[in-house]
């Protein structure tokens, strides 16, 4: 197989014109090649707005040997033209070990979906357990939360099938190395159960959180349709353990489930899980995460600037990616991007108040939204111990829901950083002309001053490094940007300490995922749920017969 490196072509060309382009660039007929894979595909804006895409392609063609050797002759033909052995994911061999109980997987999310799908497609008969709800019951319940304000602490943003990803932008870029393959998988799986094909070559794929609820539930009908048995509304409140290993866990404080190998895939906010595992002294740490604030531009302000265009056509809503480095040493960068998306409401605790960000698969809304956040360390967090950056956050959240009684605060950044320079509360205003910023909210808003949510030290981090990113995107720190608070679930800010072998101290204990401070996104997530399905499927055998895939 030949890969060809960076083969740039302006943006809407045809596949045939792609064609001919990778042959030229062979030096064969186009008639020689047999076959070709587009393994990337990213935008190429330096000369906007003239934008290329720029291609990796994996090419299968006659005379192979003969086509490497020319092109090892041209100027830079080494590094563009290539031969190469495609990764393709292999599921460990079985264990021989025997199972007296089937695996048990705490939390549906990434890491819990994908660990008990491969799971299953290995014959080990899973059982999962989710807090909340299904997902067509939970989307129910999130939209009447952000109509009437109403919490469920059970069925919300963050709990729930598919986790705290399913209402996002279902962005699915990582930057963990992919040398085994799992990357590819993850994305495969989601093309299997409904995802676009685009997914598996775009530089930035996304499903948006339209399409990837669907995804969910089809994965779901296919783990119960191979064996495995999924349980809604079923939290785990206590962990049995017997002579250093797990015998089981208690769901809902009454019905006992025997198992030796259990699967934590938590997710960031399950924190009264996080304190049950502390008073059973699963070793913790405290680990540092990032704080900060949504901030919405119009998107065709950041089109312009990406792009060189307002409508940008076939490439769709622009997204970017920031960062800045403080004089006080505080990274500041931008999170969870969300081009054409909505500020959301994903508080999930009664007196808290969280922000989240989210785009529907068309990426279509008036506005951009990122979080813009400061990177905050044990040290900030006012107390010792593991769960100190629990405290931290509910701290954070509390403050924002108090400011408007439960709805999205909002400020203008101008008004925001006139207060942090003046070291006061200031006048908060509203857009007084149409043109300027507006939010665009799932759930109410209303506006209030910020300032008094984070540590002064942090507010003064955000400010210099919206100045700093001002010089990256024209107009980013504009003064009718507005801000929403508080987005506080970047991140777990605890991590379960696990082995190489994938297990906690205690014995058949699997931490993994986001929640367990292994992952940081849908993809990372999941590839952390097939590495604990590996880890045990190594050591024990099935307990059916896989079934072919």
């Amino acid at each position: 197989m030949i890969r060809i490196n960076q083969l740039k072509i302006r943006v809407g060309h045809t596949k045939e014109q792609l064609l001919r382009k990778t042959a030229d660039l062979l030096g064969v007929p186009a008639q020689d090649i047999t076959a070709f894979t587009v393994v990337r595909q990213s935008v190429d804006a330096r000369k906007k707005p003239e934008i290329c895409y720029s291609y990796t392609l994996d090419v299968q063609v006659k005379r192979e040997d003969k086509v490497l050797r020319e092109a090892s002759r041209k100027k830079n033909g080494k590094g563009q033209v290539e031969k190469v052995v495609p990764v393709r994911y292999r599921f460990p061999r079985s264990g021989t070990g025997s199972l007296g109980h089937p695996p048990v997987i705490v939390g549906m999310g990434p890491a819990g979906l994908f660990c008990g799908y491969f799971l299953s497609r290995h014959g080990y008969r899973p059982i999962l357990l989710e807090r909340g709800r299904d997902v067509e019951s939970r989307q129910r319940d999130v939209e009447a939360f952000w109509k009437n304000g109403i919490l469920d602490p059970a069925s919300n943003v963050q709990f729930g099938e598919g986790g705290a990803g399913t209402f996002s932008d279902g962005k699915l870029n990582t930057l963990v190395k992919d040398r085994d393959g799992r990357n590819r998988a993850v994305l495969e799986t989601f093309v299997a159960f409904g995802a676009k094909e685009s997914i598996l070559y775009e530089a930035r794929p996304h499903i948006g959180t339209d399409v990837l609820s669907r995804v969910v539930k089809n994965m779901r009908e296919e783990i119960v349709r191979l064996g495995g048995k999924i349980c809604f509304e079923s939290r785990v409140t206590d962990l049995l353990i017997e002579k250093g290993a797990v015998a089981g866990v208690v769901v809902n404080g009454r019905e006992t489930i025997d198992c030796s190998q259990l699967v934590l895939a938590i997710g960031h906010s399950a924190r009264d899980t996080f304190f049950m595992l502390h008073k059973k002294q699963i070793p913790m740490e405290a680990k540092a995460f990032a704080v900060g604030f949504r901030v919405e531009h119009p998107q065709e302000m950041i089109n312009l600037t990406q792009y060189g265009v307002k409508d940008p056509g076939e490439l769709g809503a622009a997204p970017y990616k920031v960062t800045a480095q403080t004089s006080v040493g505080r990274g500041v960068y931008s999170f969870c991007m969300c081009p054409g998306g909505y500020v959301v409401n994903a508080s999930s605790e009664p007196g808290h108040l969280a922000v989240n960000g989210m785009s529907y698969s068309g990426r279509d809304g008036k506005n951009a939204n990122s979080a813009i956040i400061v990177a905050v360390t044990p040290k900030d967090y006012g107390e010792e111990g593991p769960l100190a950056g629990i405290a931290f956050q509910r701290e954070l959240e509390r403050r924002a829901y108090e400011l408007a009684g439960g709805k999205i605060p909002v400020q203008r950044y101008g008004d925001f950083r006139a207060g942090v320079d003046a070291g006061k509360p200031v006048e908060c205003t509203a857009p007084a002309d149409p043109a300027e910023i507006f939010p665009q909210c799932k759930g109410a808003y209303e506006w209030a001053d910020l300032t008094g949510i984070l540590p002064r030290e942090c507010n003064l981090a955000f400010v210099e490094g919206m100045e700093c990113l001002g010089h990256q995107i024209k107009g980013f720190d504009r003064p009718d940007a507005v801000l929403s608070g508080i987005e506080s679930r970047t991140s777990s800010p605890v991590r379960i300490l696990r082995d190489e072998s994938f297990q906690s101290k205690v014995r058949g204990l699997y931490p993994c995922g986001e929640g367990a401070g292994y992952a940081g996104g849908i993809t990372s997530a999941a590839m952390d749920g097939i590495r604990a399905a590996e880890a045990i499927a190594s050591v024990y055998g099935p307990i059916q017969t896989p079934t072919s895939v």
